[in-house]
C-alpha cells in the first residue's frame, strides 16, 4: 500500500506542476459510527488533498483500555466506504503517530478538541490542528444511552 501511495503522490505532483500533495492524518478507533465522526473527517479532509485515517487495532484499543464492538476489520470497511478518506493505516501503539507522520511525509496532524495539547509535541514535524467536536454526540453517550434504555 505505501509503495501505491508514494507513486500516487509522485504523480500528483508532477500533474500539479511541482505543488506538493497536501497530506492530512487523523486517528480513531472510529466504533459505533456516529455523525461526530463523519465531521471530522469531513472537516480533516477539507484542510488537504488526501486523508490518511490511522485505525486503532483491537489490541491496541485494548492497551488503550477501550473495547469496540465492532472488529478492527469490521470498522475498516465502514470507513472505506466514507468518501472523504483516501488511505487507511492500522495504529498498533502510540509510537506510530511520529512514525506515519515521517512515513507518508504529513502536513497537518488533526484530532477532534477532546485531544487538545496531548499531540502538541508532533508539532516539530507537521502542523497540529484540534477541531472542535460536535455538540451532543459521542460513542461514549451512545453506549451510555443504550444501557440507559
Amino acid at each position: 500500500m505505501r509503495i501505491i501511495f508514494l507513486y500516487f503522490s509522485n504523480f500528483y505532483k508532477s500533474w500539479q506542476g511541482g505543488k506538493s500533495l497536501k497530506i492530512v492524518l487523523t486517528y480513531g478507533t472510529y466504533d459505533l459510527l456516529h455523525i461526530g465522526h463523519i465531521n471530522l473527517l469531513r472537516r480533516a479532509k477539507a484542510l488537504g488533498d488526501y486523508l490518511i485515517v490511522g485505525l486503532s487495532t483491537d489490541e491496541f484499543n485494548e492497551i488503550k483500555g477501550k473495547k469496540a464492538y465492532h472488529s478492527f476489520e469490521e470498522r475498516k470497511k465502514l470507513l472505506e466506504a466514507i468518501k472523504y478518506v483516501d488511505l487507511i493505516i492500522e495504529e498498533t501503539s502510540w509510537e506510530d503517530k511520529k512514525r506515519h507522520i515521517k512515513e507518508y511525509n504529513v502536513d497537518i496532524f488533526v484530532m477532534g478538541s477532546d485531544w487538545e495539547g496531548k499531540f502538541d509535541e508532533l508539532s516539530d514535524l507537521c502542523q497540529v490542528i484540534y477541531l472542535p467536536r460536535t455538540e451532543g454526540i459521542s460513542t461514549t453517550k451512545i453506549k451510555n444511552d443504550l444501557k440507559n434504555a
